[in-house]
């Protein structure tokens, strides 16, 4: 039997729909998402931890697996709202919950992909297809790099995430993961559910330390691809990069809240 999950909480009313959101790598839910704390004035927001990162149990075999995370939060969802909840995630996260809205539409009233890692989808752009290859090259002697030369590599300059311990833990972590950016996204079963559907892209308006070369161009071709293929609508935060729920909090969720409120009907 599998350990259970860490799932942080902020309380908010329980007249409104819960939401949950989903990390991507090399983080854990109450850092990535530390600046939607104000989001719980309108609604409960769960923040779960995936295995492997912040205060979750390891993965089975040291390996992080995305479909093994798509159904602890399926488990998650059926627990917390069985009327229906707002599922958001970033980066790696938006691969756990596609698969986990595709497998159950009937407990998604949202779904919203920031930034998210389905390469897959857009395999067939230039750019996106020669960043999978590097990405096979990476990983395919990831787990002997060092986790704190992988830190220095993603946060060269500025502040890093706190406590330190966690974001080494989180790094290790990242090294042995399954590589989401090569899931098969259940595009046609996304694209058949009632429920609303929002991919949101940073502006880009430059590049910074940490980032591959050429991101801006990547990020945009899958983002277009994803909202294209499962016919979401596409949404820019001018001024951010890929983590505009960090960079930009305050028009991320603005965004956020109005989409929200379009799809919470009787």
């Amino acid at each position: 039997m599998r350990a259970p999950i860490h799932v942080g909480e902020w309380d908010g009313p329980a007249t409104a729909l819960p939401a949950i959101l989903v990390h991507g790598t090399l983080s854990w839910a109450s850092w990535a998402f530390a600046g939607q704390r104000p989001l719980a004035r309108d609604r409960r927001i769960l923040l779960p931890d995936r295995r492997g990162f912040g205060d979750s149990p390891e993965p089975a075999g040291g390996t992080s697996d995305y479909a093994v995370d798509a159904v602890d939060l399926l488990e998650l969802m059926a627990a917390a709202a069985p009327h229906g909840v707002h599922l958001v995630g970033h980066s790696c996260g938006g691969t756990v919950t596609m698969p986990a809205a595709a497998a159950r539409p009937d407990l998604v009233r949202s779904l919203v992909l920031v930034e998210p890692c389905a390469h897959t989808v857009a395999a067939s752009v230039p750019v996106v297809a020669a960043t999978i290859e590097d990405g096979r090259r990476f990983m395919a002697g990831a787990k002997e790099h060092d986790p704190s030369a992988y830190v220095e590599l993603a946060y060269p300059t500025g502040p890093r995430p706190e406590p330190a311990s966690s974001l080494l833990r989180a790094a290790r972590t990242a090294l042995s993961e399954r590589p989401c950016w090569l899931a098969e996204v259940p595009v046609q079963a996304l694209r058949t559910a009632a429920f609303g559907k929002l991919v949101i892209l940073g502006g880009w308006e430059s590049e910074a330390p940490g980032h591959r070369p050429g991101m801006a161009a990547v990020m945009r071709a899958v983002c277009t691809s994803v909202a294209t293929r499962i016919g979401a609508r596409l949404a820019e935060v001018p001024g951010a990069r890929h983590e505009p729920q960090r960079e930009q909090p305050a028009a991320f969720n603005a965004q956020l809240q109005a989409f929200w409120k379009s799809h919470e009907g009787p």
